[in-house]
């Protein structure tokens, strides 16, 4: 288990980041043992997935649910399944080695993704108190 003080989570923002690149590469992990829609070759194509992801989760996501808000609010929060699945899509997209078949496949990986995330979430904020 991680334990990390306050205070060096605070003054390390790459090690927070490397961290949760790390979780997004477990969920990914899950997913591909889980899901047989979603397949990584292997441990390099894994990490660079994850570290990809976490970039396309900081720039190019919020945009897409900002201009999706819309049917987000009419759907109560469920299209945002589809917008994850869109931005592991994306990430299969430009990645080599790592691929997403279909629209359910990669709205149970972000259910997976997202779920081992939380987790992954829930541990390092208790460690930061």
């Amino acid at each position: 288990m991680l334990i990390f003080t306050a205070k060096l989570w605070e003054k390390r923002p790459m090690r927070a980041f490397l961290i949760r690149a790390v979780v997004a590469a477990l969920g990914l992990w899950v997913a591909d043992l889980l899901i047989a829609g979603v397949r990584v070759d292997d441990l390099v194509t894994l990490a660079l997935a994850a570290l990809l992801l976490g970039v396309v989760n900081a720039i190019i996501r919020p945009i897409i649910t900002i201009l999706t808000l819309p049917i987000t609010l009419i759907t109560l929060g469920l299209f945002l399944l589809v917008v994850n699945a869109a931005m592991l899509g994306l990430v299969a997209w430009l990645l080599p080695g790592f691929s997403i078949d279909g629209l359910w496949s990669g709205v149970l990986a972000a259910i997976v993704t997202g779920l081992i995330s939380w987790v992954g979430q829930a541990v390092t904020k208790d460690a930061r108190r």
